[in-house]
Parts: C-alpha cells; sequence; structure tokens
C-alpha cells in the first residue's frame, strides 16, 4: 500500500476526524463522496473528498509535488468538477507529507492568464505532533510531524500506540510504522516498535 493510499483510507475511514483537523474546527456530520469525478470521469486515487453540513472538503494527499498534469492544474480541474456537481463551498487542502528537495517551490495557486484559483497547503513537518498524538485516527500521521528531536517523538509515537486499546493497536501500530518509514530507518522503527 503506497503512503498516499494509506492516508487516503484513512481519512475515508474518519472522516469527521480528518476534516475537523483540516479545517481547525470540529465537524460533525461528514460524509465521505465517491472520488470519480464526471465529465470525462477521472479516478482521484490519493484524495478523499468529504461532505460536510455546509462545503466539501476536497483532501489531496502528496509525497512528492512532481506530477502531469500538475498539481496545481490538477486542483483547479478537481475543484470544477466538485462545484458542477455540488454546487457547495469547497475547501482544498493539499497535505504534504514529506518536504520537497531543496530549491522546489511549493505552489498554493494555479495562475494562468486571467485565472487564478488557490488552495490551502499543510505541511506535515511543520505541524505540531501534539494534536495528532491525541486522536488515534491521526496518529498516524504525528511520526512524520515537526520536532527538533525524531527518535523522541517516534518513541512518543510508539508511546502513544502502546496506550490504544487491544484491539485498535495492532492496526494503528501498522498504518504508523507505514508512515513511519517515509522518514526513519527501518531498523529504528523495528527497535522502537518492537518494545511497544
Amino acid at each position: 500500500m503506497s503512503y498516499d493510499n494509506l492516508c487516503k483510507m484513512l481519512s475515508e475511514k474518519y472522516p469527521d476526524r480528518f476534516a475537523s483537523w483540516a479545517l481547525r474546527k470540529p465537524q460533525q456530520s461528514v460524509e465521505v463522496l465517491k472520488t470519480e469525478l464526471s465529465i470525462e470521469p477521472i479516478r482521484a486515487d490519493y484524495v478523499t473528498f468529504l461532505r460536510t453540513q455546509r462545503q466539501i472538503l476536497h483532501l489531496e494527499f502528496q509525497t512528492k509535488l512532481e506530477s502531469d498534469p500538475p498539481l496545481p492544474l490538477r486542483m483547479l480541474d478537481y475543484w470544477v468538477r466538485l462545484h458542477r456537481l455540488h454546487r457547495l463551498p469547497i475547501t482544498q487542502v493539499v497535505v504534504l507529507l514529506l518536504p520537497p528537495p531543496e530549491g522546489i517551490l511549493i505552489q498554493t495557486a494555479f495562475e494562468s492568464e486571467t485565472t487564478y484559483h488557490q488552495y490551502r497547503v499543510v505541511k506535515l513537518w511543520e505541524e505540531d505532533p501534539a494534536v495528532l498524538l491525541e486522536d488515534p485516527a491521526l496518529l498516524p500521521l504525528a511520526a512524520l510531524a515537526s520536532t527538533t528531536a525524531s527518535d523522541q517523538l517516534l518513541q512518543d509515537v510508539a508511546k502513544r500506540v502502546n496506550q490504544l486499546d487491544p484491539k485498535r493497536r495492532q492496526e494503528v501500530s501498522s498504518y504508523v510504522q507505514v508512515l513511519a518509514g517515509l522518514k526513519f530507518e527501518k531498523s529504528l522503527i523495528r527497535r522502537i516498535f518492537g518494545r511497544a
């Protein structure tokens, strides 16, 4: 399972938690929308479309910024298709799991002549891990959050996983270890989670 696909699966499994985190305010009734968009259907592999009471939330998970078509154009394309289908306000959030290589600009908008379309970007490596550590649904993202002591953060994540109900512990631990593999050596993950 790819990292992006795992994030998509988690956001669809816990839509209210991801919507609350991405929108920075509690969301109650959140519905997962299909990822196929009409007009020459396209299937969005690593995105989640969530419908809250008054808006659509489009979460796009990315490990790399390079894509064809480019990410800003895709975001505009998704926005147009979602707006055509639902006629609701749309909030688009790109969740970058890893920092891009040095010198690569993180774009937050599509611009071409008279067209301008903006979306929000969450740089996971700049996010406060405390928020992610509090919620088992978001816990797998915590290992990629901001820290000055990476090994300690991974140990904190493992400790939090170990505090979960035994029925959920194995599942969440697996998700955490997959995403932690983006940042940490496999031997360190095995050592820390072997103790958890």
